[in-house]
């Protein structure tokens, strides 16, 4: 049955909402007014945080994805504003979340003309194996707007999650609508073959030294609770992929380390060791298996099996001796129900494994400033409901190894990082996290270079009330004076060449201020836990400036080191 007429734009907002979206993040544009007006029509279920540039706009729904499990929802307008929300739909297909990236479109009777900011979506982000969309698509009548954004929903959620891009004409928007919204989309959940069970239950009865790798997008709290019960029953060590750390409870006797850059080395040399591998959940992409060089590519020295949800992936890089498709909200469960025998040959591999997580989170002192000792007062001060962000840097590395993610099973995600490296994330995700959750503390740790690509978020987090519940919004900037990935890189490649890699800043705690939150500078390790504690009392969010000498670095040697084993092997 029809509905009465209203414009395209609120006939959009209406189906957002039928889907359970109550925050949309973008910058506005004249390109979609009439969907602007729905929003305002509609204030009372959903809220459009309006934030300072495109690119934080999309990784703050990008963050919306990874917190909720639904398609986070950003809207730009055309051309340049879709130009820069490209790199959280990027971070969106290759961390394999669900994202909605609604753009503001030219009016069809303008179109092919190379009108005001037009581009073609379908070519922009077009999908595909290297693409950066599962789907886009332009919607052409104000009528399908709901088929549109329920099939949207769909295959953003579906196998493999990930973004889905709508072009939307601004005459859509504006013209008449009578077409009634669709019921809210729920995912189908696909389960393992019986038999597929009974073969990985085969192997690993076979097995002497097996390693679990969790990760990948689609958890619920109750699969990662079982897939924990998994480990438990049958008494195997896990790691989580790169910045899934939060897949699998860090501080539980069975948890090994994070399977990423920076590796323990003892955890490497484990999963080399393994006699079989199973990965559950991620995609075994080259940061987690060491540019394919740990887990071999194409056929591994392990026995591996990989349940992945999503069909194309399971094959496309490894001949694996066993593949199941299964969502990831099913497979902890299916997991679960493999029956272990009374005892297994592998407990001294678990506890060895779980030993060698323990000893690698010994810190080494450094000094003025040393950050083992900043994360692990972070960890000891901070709400056990806490969320922590990054962007990309050698500054994550201190995160990644000190930091005990709790599971996701007692409080949702704990980790917000993007896989894809995307620098700039952090700030963006943490405001995304304060803003859905004001309950539960934000905390992003940034590198200088990281921090300034989407600063200006800062002001997102003040004009939309962050800090109004009882959680706290902390942004922690580590300011070493250069683009510390990029400059190990040099000095292992070229040593004493530096080139590009240097950064003047500004005063970043006077910078803060200037936005309306609270800052303090950090140059000593004493001096940090009391700031610490100041960001986590009552007030505005807080900023804590920490300066930490160019030559340190988060690897186990300094970047000097580096360097002069460079010039060493050069002769």
């Amino acid at each position: 049955m029809s509905a009465a007429a209203r414009p395209g734009g609120h006939l959009l907002v209406e189906a957002l909402i039928a889907q359970g979206v109550d925050t949309v993040f973008g910058v506005p544009g004249e390109s979609f007014l009439a969907a602007l007006d729905g929003f305002h029509e509609h204030g009372d279920a959903i809220r459009f945080i309006a934030c300072r540039h495109e690119g934080g706009a999309a990784f703050m729904a990008e963050a919306q994805g990874k917190l909720t499990g639904r398609p986070g929802v950003c809207f730009v307008t055309r051309g340049p504003g879709a130009s820069n929300a490209a790199i959280g739909v990027h971070t969106a297909f290759q961390d394999s979340t669900p994202l909605l990236l609604l753009i503001g479109q030219v009016a069809r009777d303008q179109r092919d003309r190379e009108a005001f900011q037009e581009l073609d979506y379908r070519q922009v982000f077009g999908p595909g194996t290297l693409g950066m969309a599962k789907w886009v698509a332009e919607v052409e009548d104000a009528d399908r707007l709901p088929e549109y954004i329920a099939r949207a929903f769909h295959v953003a959620m579906q196998g493999r999650p990930g973004p889905v891009v709508l072009a939307l004409p601004e005459d859509v928007l504006s013209g008449p609508a009578s077409a009634p919204v669709l019921p809210r989309v729920k995912p189908a959940e696909a389960w393992p073959a019986p038999g597929a069970l009974r073969d990985l239950r085969a192997l690993l009865v076979r097995a002497q030294r097996p390693l679990v790798i969790a990760g990948g997008s689609g958890w619920t709290a109750e699969s990662a609770l079982a897939l924990q019960r998994f480990a438990e029953n049958w008494k195997l060590p896990v790691g989580c992929a790169f910045r899934f750390q939060d897949t699998f409870d860090n501080r539980h006797p069975n948890y090994a380390g994070d399977v990423g850059i920076g590796i323990n080395p003892r955890l490497a040399q484990r999963v080399r060791d393994a006699d079989l591998l199973i990965a559950v959940g991620p995609r075994l992409g080259e940061m987690t298996t060491g540019g394919y060089a740990l887990i071999e590519a194409p056929r591994p020295r392990q026995q591996l099996v990989h349940l992945h949800p999503g069909a194309e992936e399971l094959g496309r890089v490894y001949a694996a001796d066993l593949l199941l498709q299964c969502s990831l909200a099913a497979a902890g469960k299916a997991l679960e129900a493999l029956t272990a025998p009374p005892q297994v040959p592998w407990e001294a591999w678990t506890a060895s494994a779980r030993a060698d997580y323990e000893a690698n989170r010994v810190p080494h002192a450094v000094e003025p400033l040393d950050m083992a000792q900043v994360v692990l007062a972070i960890e000891r001060l901070a709400p056990e409901d806490s969320l922590f962000t990054n962007g990309a840097g050698n500054y994550s590395g201190w995160l990644h190894r000190y930091l005990r993610y709790r599971g996701l099973h007692e409080h949702g995600r704990t980790q917000l990082a993007p896989t894809a490296g995307a620098m700039g994330y952090g700030l963006p995700a943490a405001v995304a996290a304060a803003l859905l959750y004001p309950q539960r503390t934000a905390i992003n740790l940034a590198g200088d270079g990281d921090f300034l690509m989407t600063g200006q978020e800062l002001a997102t987090a003040v004009a939309h009330g962050a800090n109004r519940g009882a959680g706290r919004l902390v942004s922690i900037v580590v300011d070493n004076g250069t683009y510390g990935t990029i400059r190990m890189h040099q000095e292992r490649h070229y040593p004493g060449r530096v080139s590009g890699s240097d950064l003047f800043n500004p005063d970043f705690a006077a910078l803060a201020r200037s936005y309306g939150w609270r800052a303090a500078r950090v140059e000593r390790t004493a001096e940090f836990e009391p700031a610490f504690a100041e960001a986590l009392s009552e007030g505005p969010p807080m900023l804590l400036h920490l300066r930490l000498d160019t030559e340190v670095s988060t690897s186990r040697a300094t970047l000097a080191q580096i360097r002069d084993a460079a010039l060493k092997a050069r002769g």
